[in-house]
């Protein structure tokens, strides 16, 4: 254990070569709930195109990292030209619990708004970074100090996400919902793989109709080598793409549903849970003891049509905000 009055004495800077080990494994040490491995740390920070090292504020004391908050902001627009030049994120931050008591969380994340207050950025959420977010938001029940060190630092609670989970172990698609696909299937729906030629319909839709970050995280996963059968699309009767669902989108992991879309017009016929039951159908021919995703609203049409399709929620993350004027 390191002593406190050493610890009190860590020196803060940005992040250097030969950092990775040992913040990953302060890391675990601070947040075992939400452990991290090298290759996702890779992953979601170092890969990231706006990545900036000075961001990463690394708390160090003597050869020992002992805690972390990253700031980043955009350096590459997720879509057209738009490099929401007033926003900043703040995707993660820990300090190691023998380092704690002293102010060490405060200092990071003081170091880190300043970082971002520098670069012209005026609004700061934590954590909802796209597309490289490593949690939704705060789960205040797991990180209760966490939560009142933001709160005292002038963030307020936006919204809240609903991480949720359930069993495949016997799975069977429902009778109704196999009713429900013959009746829209007569009626002309289809309901397949997409083709190739398919993904320009599903990136445009997924952007267009549910947000830019949507597309971008479906086009790298499948950059990545997401087989097309992780993905089930629906077309009307009239050939449109109407909503897609699928899984193993992030980190390659098959028990990880989403995303999953369905235009606002569609909702009510069925379609949304048909086209969930398919892909968890498939998650089970893989194998899959269970589905589970991070980020859904509770009381959104999607919440309601997940927990009547056996899913309970897990954790409850708040998505926070800080306002600041120049």
């Amino acid at each position: 254990m390191t002593d406190r009055t050493t610890t009190s004495r860590a020196g803060i800077r940005g992040f250097r070569a030969g950092d990775g080990p040992r913040l990953v494994e302060a890391w675990r040490q601070s947040a075992p709930a939400d452990s991290i491995t090298p290759d996702r740390f890779r992953s979601l920070v170092l890969l990231d195109a706006n990545f900036d090292p000075e961001g990463l504020r690394i708390a160090v004391d003597g050869d020992r990292v002992v805690g972390a908050a990253y700031a980043v902001r955009r350096l590459t627009p997720m879509t057209g030209t738009d490099l929401e030049p007033e926003q900043g994120w703040i995707p993660f931050f820990f300090v190691d619990p023998a380092a704690r008591g002293r102010g060490l969380g405060r200092r990071l994340l003081t170091e880190a708004l300043d970082w971002l207050h520098g670069h012209g950025r005026t609004r700061v959420d934590f954590s909802s970074y796209t597309p490289d977010y490593v949690l939704p938001g705060l789960d205040a029940e797991a990180y209760p100090e966490a939560a009142g060190l933001l709160e005292s630092l002038g963030f307020r609670t936006r919204y809240e996400a609903a991480a949720m989970h359930r069993g495949l172990v016997g799975y069977r698609i429902p009778e109704d919902v196999v009713r429900r696909l013959d009746e829209l299937t007569a009626r002309g729906y289809r309901f397949a793989t997409p083709c190739d030629d398919d993904l320009v319909d599903l990136f445009a839709l997924a952007g267009n109709h549910f947000g830019p970050d949507w597309a971008c995280t479906i086009r790298a996963c499948l950059a990545a080598g997401t087989p097309l059968d992780r993905i089930v699309v629906a077309r009307d009767p009239t050939g449109r793409l109407v909503g897609w669902a699928m899984h193993g989108t992030f980190d390659s992991v098959d028990e990880r549903f989403g995303p999953f879309g369905v235009l606002a017009e569609m909702r009510g016929t069925g379609l949304g849970k048909v086209l969930l039951h398919l892909v968890l159908e498939r998650m089970r021919a893989r194998r899959a003891h269970s589905a589970w995703f991070l980020w859904t609203g509770e009381q959104s049409p999607a919440g309601h049509l997940y927990r009547k399709s056996g899913f309970t929620t897990t954790r409850v993350f708040r998505v926070m905000r800080r306002e600041a004027t120049r």
